[in-house]
């Protein structure tokens, strides 16, 4: 097994004892995410069957993980419910006193009210969305040009930094300013990407994924991975990634506290994850 194999694995295992636990709020659907489960092995199981010359499934095994994380993404709102909404925002109180503490205050409340700029809020709302492609782009132009393991290494330091945020989400839901406070109005609202921002939100955000930022953590992940291996695309990246984590704030997605320990843990995962033979 590679080593974002053995990752994935332990955290299905991890996320296995977490559905048992703490249950959903069906038990069909528990038995669906347990057999999801489940057939992840079998994947593995097939992974090692495969032979030198099945290129497709060679591509498979290289970028699977890109597959998963949605539904690793949304079992975790559903389990993240299930922990108590007030309890939730408990945690919410925990964090805005880090954040009180480190920031001076409610940054990512006031930044957007104190500073609106139609031109800002539209830059920096799409730079938010810009987030898929920027995890997605270097492995996947990395195998295309034939350089698999170096596509691999990237996305072994994008998928630590996930699973490094994906445990704090399960064992401490936050649920994050976007739940917290009241959205902004006016034209910074209104403007398209923000729109934009708020539909995806509406119809794919998980409950309880706020502390730290998986936006930002895996971003900055993929960022600094490519960075190692191939500066060119890195180049590309460097500003949409430094929009993105400043957009995480302002548009009041993330408190300031979840950026920063985002930034943290993706620099520590772009650097171990080069380190590591993928």
């Amino acid at each position: 097994m590679r080593p974002v194999d053995k990752l994935i694995g332990a955290y299905v295992g991890f996320f296995t004892v977490i559905i048992v636990v703490r249950g959903v709020s069906e038990d069909l659907m528990q038995l669906w995410l347990l057999t999801a489960h489940a057939l992840i092995a079998v994947l593995f199981f097939a992974f090692t069957k495969l032979k030198s010359q099945h290129r497709t499934g060679r591509i498979i095994h290289d970028l699977y993980p890109l597959l998963l994380l949605p539904a690793f993404y949304a079992e975790l709102g559903m389990t993240s419910l299930l922990s108590g909404i007030e309890a939730t925002f408990e945690r919410d109180a925990v964090v805005q006193g880090w954040e009180a503490t480190v920031f001076g205050g409610q940054i990512s409340y006031y930044w957007i009210r104190q500073f609106p700029s139609v031109f800002w809020s539209g830059i920096l709302h799409l730079a938010y969305v810009l987030y898929y492609p920027i995890i997605v782009i270097g492995p996947v132009f990395l195998v295309a040009r034939g350089v698999s393991d170096k596509g691999r290494k990237v996305l072994l330091a994008t998928m630590i930094a996930f699973i490094a945020c994906y445990v704090v989400f399960a064992l401490y839901p936050v649920a994050g300013p976007n739940y917290a406070f009241e959205h902004p109005t006016g034209p910074v609202r209104e403007v398209w990407s923000a729109r934009l921002v708020y539909w995806l939100l509406s119809h794919g955000s998980a409950f309880g994924t706020a502390f730290p930022s998986s936006h930002v953590a895996a971003t900055v992940a993929a960022t600094a991975a490519l960075w190692q291996v191939w500066r060119g695309l890195a180049l590309v990246v460097l500003m949409p990634t430094v929009l993105l984590v400043v957009g995480t704030v302002y548009c009041q997605m993330h408190y300031g506290i979840d950026a920063a320990v985002g930034i943290a843990l993706g620099i520590g995962a772009g650097v171990v994850g080069v380190r590591i033979r993928a």
